[in-house]
């Protein structure tokens, strides 16, 4: 482990957007912004999944049926072109291989957590559960995911109204008196494994951020709060990143050069890898 992240840390000192940071759509990577004329206009579908393969990583989003305040808010927000420029980066900064098809292209999946398939993918992503509702059966399966070893982060919601609503949920799977959310300190080594990260990062969409200037989208959201769950034996099980939107920092990288460089490549690529080779290493 030490020789892999001594090698992932070489990499993080190249991460420049360059004079190509606008990148070209291809197979690969389906940007969705302005720049191409697609937001709005695209179409998406589910991928189709695999067992997960050893040694490379899957990144894997979390379904739920239940939507977000917002509007167009729920399981779906930053679908899918999150998922694979998250994926690439990951790839591209890091000794990290991803899961790739027999043309390259990146592999990421989605699956609910009903599905026995969930236990394949170690690593999940939950986006805008503001208003989520867990049914029992989904609340007892997130709790045997995390007790048997996966690894969870939750991303993008904002507010005290969306914040009590996930703590109600989540608890109804990790009672609080057994598995309490605790605020990271930022001297805990996920802020420094790979990027050293001296501030909880604010990421905007940036949506609001051309429109207002602000990192912040609510009046009550103004500081950025990061989360862990332990088990037991004191193995983070999930992290919950509150009052930030690391997800748009992946998806939106190429809609404004300012934006990539203050909040992709700053803020949300930096966090985001530290989370995931912190998860995929303990």
């Amino acid at each position: 482990m030490v020789v892999v992240l001594a090698a992932v840390t070489v990499y993080s000192q190249r991460f420049e957007p360059g004079p190509d940071w606008r990148v070209r759509g291809d197979d690969e990577r389906p940007r969705r912004g302005r720049y191409r004329g697609e937001w709005g206009g695209d179409s998406w579908e589910i991928p189709k999944r695999d067992v997960f393969p050893g040694n490379v990583f899957t990144f894997c989003r979390l379904r739920y049926d239940s939507s977000g305040y917002r509007s167009g808010g729920g399981w779906d927000t930053d679908f899918n072109a999150s998922d694979v420029n998250f994926s690439t980066r990951l790839e591209e900064l890091t000794t990290i291989r991803v899961n790739r098809d027999e043309r390259g292209r990146v592999k990421h999946a989605v699956v609910r957590l009903t599905e026995d398939d969930v236990f394949n993918y170690p690593f999940l992503y939950m986006i805008e559960p503001g208003a989520l509702t867990f049914s029992d059966a989904e609340a007892a399966r997130l709790r045997s995911y995390l007790l048997r070893g996966g690894f969870l982060l939750v991303d993008d919601f904002w507010g005290e109204v969306e914040w009590r609503n996930f703590e109600f949920e989540f608890s109804r799977a990790m009672p609080p008196d057994e598995f309490p959310m605790m605020p990271l300190p930022l001297t805990h080594e996920i802020f420094h494994c790979v990027f050293e990260i001296k501030e909880y990062p604010q990421v905007p969409s940036v949506h609001a951020w051309l429109g207002t200037g602000l990192t912040y989208e609510r009046r009550d959201a103004t500081e950025p709060h990061f989360r862990g769950v332990f088990d037991k034996k004191g193995r983070l099980m999930a992290v919950i990143c509150h009052n930030t939107d690391l997800g748009d920092g992946w998806e939106r990288e190429n809609w404004d050069e300012t934006y990539f460089r203050e909040f992709s490549a700053k803020k949300s690529y930096p966090m985001g890898i530290n989370i995931v080779v912190y998860a995929m290493t303990h």
